[in-house]
């Protein structure tokens, strides 16, 4: 067969004997097991939770343990808008310039609305994220999506952080954002609007990204047609408020941290400092 023979003693020595990427896998698949919403991760967070475990692999070397155990994920949907503009009211200016970027907590906070279908009817979901870490402050929900819906999600945004004045908060331009409730009730609380340009669902791509996230990771996997609100909103809450915030590695913050537990070593450093 034109094998030599040590050749021949090596294979045999080595044949059960599990491969480097095996043992990744094995790890992978660790990580993956610790919390059922983790099955969502792709490689940037699998690769962020080994390097927090201590393994030093290269974003290829788990892109190829990944595709051999079947991990790898599909691309996302494209965002569709569902506020409508008011062409007859007087929109603010687009402040924000989708710089998503905040150096501090309170900074810059973006809100929109999505819905999500029902077998009570439709249930209308409106967060409210904060720039600098990507943590959701307040996220609430109701069977419409009138301006009251997103004047109570401000106000729960309020009654969760006190940010004092100047907080810049960015939406699209729908009607509900553009009406003299809403406008005066960021007046009220001193804060700077900010609005996307009609029909450029990009200026507020941060946000956008979120509703992607909830929708690819959780309820794209749930028959949520076949629940009541009441159960759905239960379920929305527990992902965002517990397993988002403080448990789902984010690629956009250092070290990998989760949205509250990087607010809070960032407060800790400074408070040190």
């Amino acid at each position: 067969m034109d094998v030599s023979e040590t050749g021949y003693y090596k294979w045999k020595r080595t044949r059960n004997k599990p491969r480097a990427w095996q043992l990744l896998l094995v790890k992978i698949h660790g990580i993956l097991d610790e919390h059922p919403d983790n099955k969502n991760y792709g490689i940037d967070r699998v690769h962020i939770a080994l390097q927090q475990m201590g393994e030093t692999v290269s974003r290829s070397t788990v892109i190829r343990a990944m595709r051999k155990g079947n991990l790898l994920h599909k691309s996302r949907r494209s965002p569709n808008g569902l506020t409508k503009a008011d062409k007859k009211a007087q929109r603010p200016d687009n402040v924000l310039k989708r710089n998503f970027t905040a150096t501090r907590p309170n900074e810059k906070w973006l809100t929109d609305i999505t819905e999500v279908p029902c077998s009570d009817g439709k249930l209308y979901v409106a967060p409210v994220l904060d720039c600098f870490g990507g943590e959701i402050v307040s996220i609430t929900m109701k069977s419409h999506m009138k301006k009251e819906l997103c004047i109570q999600a401000i106000d729960d945004a309020y009654k969760s952080r006190t940010p004092g004045s100047g907080v810049l908060i960015h939406s699209d331009a729908g009607s509900q954002y553009t009406s003299d409730q809403f406008k005066k009730k960021l007046g009220d609380y001193r804060a700077v609007q900010s609005m996307s340009d009609v029909g450029k669902c990009y200026d507020n791509a941060r946000m956008e990204s979120f509703f992607a996230t909830l929708k690819k990771e959780k309820l794209y996997k749930i028959k949520t047609r076949k629940m009541t609100r009441e159960q759905v909103k239960t379920i929305i809450w527990r992902y965002v408020m517990v397993y988002y915030n403080r448990k789902r590695i984010s690629t956009v913050n250092e070290g990998g941290w989760p949205p509250v537990i990087y607010r809070e070593k960032e407060a800790a450093l400074k408070k040190a400092s």
